[in-house]
Order: structure tokens, then sequence, then C-alpha cells
């Protein structure tokens, strides 16, 4: 398969298109309307410091369907003691460094380049990225940032300090998602801590006609 270089064109080919791991092409930048043309296809950019942009877009494709939501009976425990104040874009900047900075288990570094952040910045500028915040206190205990375009929030990152906070802002976000009539949540690549929640892989093809469906 063909990995497309992208010019300084506002344009990407056919996401059908990406090789067998997904990646579709090269290049490019991270302006706000390339990366709002990039999630309105299904397509998103990951790479680190020392590649250059690399587009993703993979099948199959891990969905959470709202409406499928699974939360465990602890976590909905947790939830009801109010243990964390959940609330959407009052630290964006916050969260996504926060993001950028945790230390995974079984992973070196980061994705989330000094680039990346302030490219997504200007997208939350300019109204299309948000992220939800888990406060103990005044404490950021957790949270998590993504994009959302119409009736799709496409899942980017997200970290906890203090057990559970991510899940609670996880949790709650995505039970006001299904109660507003949200298409899908993409969570881009298959892992075992959000198929816990009920997400789900399906194939590309079926992943943009449910996009199609969210844009409307």
């Amino acid at each position: 398969m063909t990995v497309y270089k992208l010019t300084k064109k506002l344009v990407f080919p056919p996401p059908e298109l990406a090789d067998d791991d997904g990646l579709l092409a090269i290049g490019g930048d991270l302006s706000v309307d390339r990366l709002v043309l990039a999630y309105s296809m299904g397509i998103f950019p990951w790479y680190s410091d020392k590649n250059p942009i690399l587009w993703w877009s993979p099948d199959p494709r891990l969905i959470l369907f709202p409406a499928e939501l699974k939360v465990s009976r602890s976590l909905r425990q947790t939830i009801k003691k109010g243990i964390y104040r959940v609330t959407t874009n009052t630290a964006f900047e916050d969260v996504i460094k926060s993001c950028a900075t945790i230390t995974r288990k079984g992973e070196k570094g980061t994705w989330i380049t000094d680039d990346m952040i302030e490219a997504y910045i200007r997208l939350h500028k300019a109204g299309y990225a948000h992220s939800v915040e888990a406060w103990d206190g005044d404490d950021l205990a957790g949270g998590f940032y993504g994009v959302m375009m119409n009736k799709a929030f496409f899942g980017e990152s997200m970290f906890a300090k203090k057990s559970d906070a991510s899940k609670v802002a996880f949790a709650t976000y995505a039970i006001q998602l299904a109660d507003k009539g949200f298409e899908l949540i993409d969570c881009q690549v298959t892992t075992e801590h959000m198929k816990r929640f009920g997400a789900r892989e399906i194939s590309r093809a079926e992943f943009m006609k449910h996009l199609k469906d969210a844009r409307h």
C-alpha cells in the first residue's frame, strides 16, 4: 500500500487507502483547518518527536457507542460517593500536559509532543477540542481530552494521579453524551481499558457510516 505524502494543500487521501497498520499519510501540518478536516474523515495524527507527522485511519477501529457504556459496580459506587468533582473545559492545558507527562506502564516517552500540545490548545480555543477534569478538592486528580464534531467524540488521551479519577471523569462524561444522543465515542486503537467500558472493534467501513450519521 502507498503512504501518501501531504503538501500544503488542504486535502487527505480517502481513509480506505491506509496500509494494513492504518498509516495513511505523512507530512502536512497541525493547523486547525487540517485537524478539523482529518477528524471529519476519521483520520488522526499520531507520531513521536523523531518522526514527521503521521496520519492514521486504522481498521478495525475501537468504538464505544454511548448507549453501550459499561460501568462496574465499584466505579458506580465511587461516582455515587462524590469523591471527585467532574468539570468540562476548565483546565484544558493542564489536562493535555498531564496526559503528556504521566508515566504509563510499559511505555517510554510520549506521542503528545510539544507541537501536538500547541496544536490542540489552538483546536480547543477554536471550540473543537474539549477536556474533562476530575477534581479532588482543588487538586486536578485526573481527566482526559478529545475532539468533538457534531455527535461524535474522538478520545485522545487520559491520565490519573489518584485512583479511579480518570475513570470517573470518563464514565460521567460518556453518560452525558449518551443523554445528548451522541452517535459514537472513538477510542481509535484497541485497549483492554476501553473494552472494559464496553468499547468494541468495528470495521473501518462501518465506522465511516456511523461517522457520517454523526455529522448530520
